[in-house]
Parts: structure tokens; sequence; C-alpha cells
């Protein structure tokens, strides 16, 4: 039995300690979001320039000058606050953002990640991925274990363009948590009654 997306989320969320400042990249990540505890102290940054993003709005509250990167609406915390471009990829890039969670496409036994194109396929651009991988002080990518084919994303080596070479941290996907360690998937923890030997690629994993 495999976690639902906002499983995912929170087993996400269990791997960030309070007081953290946060990245949610585009698409599953911002489903951290909805699991953010009631009177939290985490710091959630948006790249588009917004630092203190809250839970998901219900439509009374939705505004639509409220946005995060994937043009989602957002709320926002007590104390937040808004600012240029420049500004965001500056605190990325000057180390200021502890964690930062992405989707990906392929992670490999290195920690390198490949999140942002299949070629032959329409891109819609690297967005800020590639300075968010080398900037924050942990990276997490949230994404399913197989693709849609039933295909490991969990490889030895990535094959599809990378956004960062040995970048990652950990991984959290459907099936488990998992920690790079020394040209291995560690496993942290498996989603009830998935076990080591039914994950392909098994052998990858210790």
């Amino acid at each position: 039995m495999t976690w639902t997306k906002h499983e995912m989320a929170q087993e996400v969320l269990n791997l960030i300690p309070e007081n953290s400042s946060i990245n949610l990249g585009i698409g599953q990540p911002t489903i951290v979001s909805e699991v953010l505890p009631e009177n939290h102290t985490y710091m959630i940054h948006s790249e588009n320039g917004v630092l203190g993003v809250g839970q998901r709005p219900c439509e009374s509250e939705v505004s639509p000058t409220l946005i995060n990167a994937g043009k989602e609406t957002i709320s926002t915390i007590k104390g937040a606050s808004f600012f240029d471009s420049s500004l965001s990829f500056g605190m990325i890039r000057g180390g200021h953002i502890d964690f930062c969670i992405l989707g990906g496409m392929q992670v490999d036994t290195d920690g390198s990640l490949a999140n942002w194109m299949i070629p032959g396929k329409k891109v819609t651009g690297m967005g800020g991925a590639m300075d968010l991988v080398n900037g924050a002080k942990e990276v997490i990518i949230m994404m399913g274990h197989e693709s849609k084919d039933g295909v490991s994303k969990l490889v030895k080596t990535c094959d599809l363009p990378l956004t960062g070479h040995s970048v990652v941290n950990k991984v959290v996907t459907n099936k488990g948590v998992f920690k790079i360690d020394n040209g291995k998937f560690e496993i942290i923890k498996l989603a009830p009654g998935i076990k080591k030997e039914e994950l392909k690629l098994f052998e990858l994993y210790k």
C-alpha cells in the first residue's frame, strides 16, 4: 500500500525541524503547505518573492494578487514579506534557505537530479531549480517512485538532462523515504506493506 500525496507531504515535513526556512517547488511539493500544523514556526519561501507563505486559502480568502511560483493562489502568515526576484534569488544563492523541496523525474545513487526536461518533449524551462539545488542547505525530492510506465525514478545513473550533480540529500516517494549514502539509497522508512525486495532495482538500496 503506497502513501497518498498528502501522506508523502507529511513525511517530508517530518524530516524538517521547526524554525527552518523552506522553499517549495512547483507541483507536488506545494502540497506540503496543506499539511502545515497551526501555529507552526516554519518560514515558507516562494521564489517569485514571498517569505511567509501560509496554508492553502479557502475560497473566501483567495486573492488574485497572492500567488506562488507555480501561479497557485496562496495565503500568508503574520509577518510575511514581499520582494523582487533579484532579492529572492539572492536569498537562494546566498545560502539562506535551509531546505528545498522539489519534484523529480530521476534521482540517482550519486544524488544527482533530473527534473526539468525530457528530450523531445515540450520544455517549460528550468525555473529556479538549478539555483535551489546548489543554494539550499538541504535538498529533498518529493515524487512518485515510478513513472506512469512503471519505470523506477530511482536509478543507478540519470539518463535525462541533469538539474544538478550530487545535490540531493533525501527522497520521499509514495513507497518510502530514502537517503543518499555512499552510492546507495539508504532506506529510512517504507510505506506500510512495501518490502525492499519488491522495489525495482532493489540492489541499489540498503
